[in-house]
C-alpha cells in the first residue's frame, strides 16, 4: 500500500491515506496543454453572474433520441461511452468501440480528458463541439430546450468492486429535468439509461469539476447552439464567470469539502487565466483543506483528472513541488497509468537539470500514451532517441 496526502503551501506533506482502486474506474480531466504565457489576471472577489434567460423556461423538458450505450465490460470505458451518445445523437456511424480506440491507444489509461475528445471529433468526425467551464443549472435546462444533449464531468462517490465507496470522475450525458420533483435525467454509462438525479447532488458532483461540460452539434446548428449558451460563446466571459462562482462558492462554504473544492476551482480557473501565481495559492488553500477532510473520503483521484495543480506549481518555479505531487499521484495507484503526471515530473526534472529521470518518466509516459506529442517534444529536447 502506497501513502498518499497533497502538497500544503510550498512543500509537500505525505499522509497516509486510501489507495485501492476499482478494476473499471470511471475518469477524466482537464488537458497537459493549457495556456502558458500571458499577462497574470488579479483576482478579485465578484458575483456570480447568472444565464440570462430569454423567455421563461418549462417546468420539464428532455431530448429524446439519445442511443444509450453503457461501459461495461471492457475496462475504463466511461469516456468513450459517453462521448459516443453524444455524437451518435447528432448522426455519427460509430459507438462506444470506435471512439474508445482513438482515445485510449492504451488499454488501461485511466483518464480521457475533455480536450482529447474536442480533438477525435474535430478529427473523426463532421461534428464540431464547445467545451466551457462555470456552467449552471439554468444553462443546462437552456440548453435541453433547445434540444442538446450536455456532456459533463462531475465527481461522484461511486462503490469499487470491494464494495466500498469511493471518490471518482464521471461523465453523464445530461437529456432532462424536472423542475417539480427536483431532479435531472442523465444517461449514466456505469448506472443505466434515463437515470434520476437530484438537482442537489448533480449540483455537488459536478462543483468537483468547476461546473464544466462539452456541447456536440453540427455545423448546421451553430446558431442554434449560440442562443442557448448565449454569453457562454465568448469563453473569456465563461471563464470570469467561473471565477466568480469560485469565489462565492468560497465565500459560501461551511465545511471543509466545500472551502476544498471551492478554491481548486479557483485555481483551474486562474490557471485559464495565466495566472499562475495565484493559482498556486489557491491550490495551496484547497490543499490544507484536503488535509482536513476524512482519510476515507477524500477525492484522492483529483490529480488524476484535473492537472491544474502541475502548471501551477510549475510555472511558480515551485519544481520540487511538482516532483512531490507527481510521485504522490502516481503513488495513489497499483497501475500508475497517468501519462500527464510522468510528463509533469519530467519537466520539472528538466528544470532542475536532472536528465537521466527525466528521460525515464518520458519513456514511460511514451508507452502509456504512444505518439504523445508533449512528451515526443520533450523528450528529443534533452536528446533522447
Amino acid at each position: 500500500m502506497a501513502t498518499e496526502d497533497l502538497p500544503v503551501q510550498s512543500t509537500v506533506s505525505i499522509t497516509p491515506s486510501m489507495t485501492t482502486e476499482p478494476m473499471e474506474t470511471p475518469v477524466q480531466t482537464e488537458s497537459v496543454t493549457q495556456k502558458t504565457t500571458g499577462t497574470p489576471v488579479p483576482t478579485r472577489t465578484v458575483s456570480p453572474t447568472s444565464t440570462p434567460t430569454a423567455v421563461p423556461l418549462p417546468s420539464s423538458a428532455s431530448v429524446s433520441g439519445v442511443k444509450y450505450e453503457d461501459q461495461h465490460g471492457i475496462w475504463n470505458y466511461c469516456a468513450p461511452t459517453n462521448l459516443s451518445m453524444a455524437m451518435t445523437f447528432w448522426g455519427w456511424d460509430g459507438d462506444r468501440i470506435k471512439a474508445g480506440k482513438w482515445l485510449k491507444p492504451f488499454d488501461k489509461d485511466k483518464n480521457v480528458m475533455f480536450y482529447e475528445m474536442e480533438n477525435f471529433v474535430r478529427e473523426m468526425s463532421g461534428l464540431r463541439s464547445i467545451v466551457r467551464t462555470g456552467g449552471t443549472p439554468e444553462l443546462l435546462k437552456q440548453l435541453i430546450v433547445a434540444d442538446f444533449p450536455v456532456l459533463i464531468e462531475k465527481g461522484a462517490y461511486m462503490q469499487e468492486v470491494n464494495g466500498r465507496l469511493s471518490w471518482m470522475g464521471h461523465y453523464n450525458v445530461v437529456t432532462g429535468y424536472d423542475d417539480d420533483k427536483e431532479e435531472w435525467t442523465v444517461q449514466d454509462s456505469y448506472y443505466t439509461a434515463d437515470y434520476k438525479i437530484s438537482y442537489e447532488l448533480l449540483f455537488n458532483e459536478w462543483r468537483s469539476f468547476n461546473f464544466q461540460f462539452m456541447v456536440v452539434y453540427p455545423g448546421d446548428m451553430e446558431s442554434a447552439l449560440y442562443e442557448g449558451l448565449g454569453p457562454y460563446t465568448n469563453n473569456d466571459w465563461a471563464t470570469k464567470n467561473s471565477m466568480a462562482i469560485a469565489d462565492a462558492q468560497i465565500q459560501a462554504a461551511e465545511d471543509n469539502e466545500s472551502w476544498f473544492f471551492a478554491y481548486f476551482n479557483r485555481g483551474s480557473t486562474q490557471i485559464d487565466m495565466n495566472d499562475f501565481y495565484g493559482a498556486a495559492q489557491s491550490y495551496d488553500m484547497a490543499f490544507n483543506y484536503y488535509a482536513e477532510l476524512e482519510t476515507n473520503t477524500r477525492p484522492y483521484r483529483i490529480v488524476w483528472y484535473q492537472t491544474g495543480p502541475y502548471l501551477a506549481y510549475y510555472y511558480s518555479g515551485r519544481y520540487n513541488d511538482v516532483i512531490s505531487l507527481a510521485t504522490i499521484t502516481l503513488g495513489s495507484t497499483q497501475e500508475p497509468y497517468l501519462e500527464e503526471s510522468y510528463y509533469w515530473r519530467a519537466m520539472a526534472n528538466v528544470a532542475l537539470q536532472a536528465y537521466e529521470e527525466a528521460e525515464t518518466d518520458l519513456r514511460t509516459c511514451l508507452e502509456i500514451h504512444p505518439a504523445f506529442s508533449v512528451c515526443e517534444a520533450l523528450l528529443a529536447e534533452i536528446g533522447g532517441s
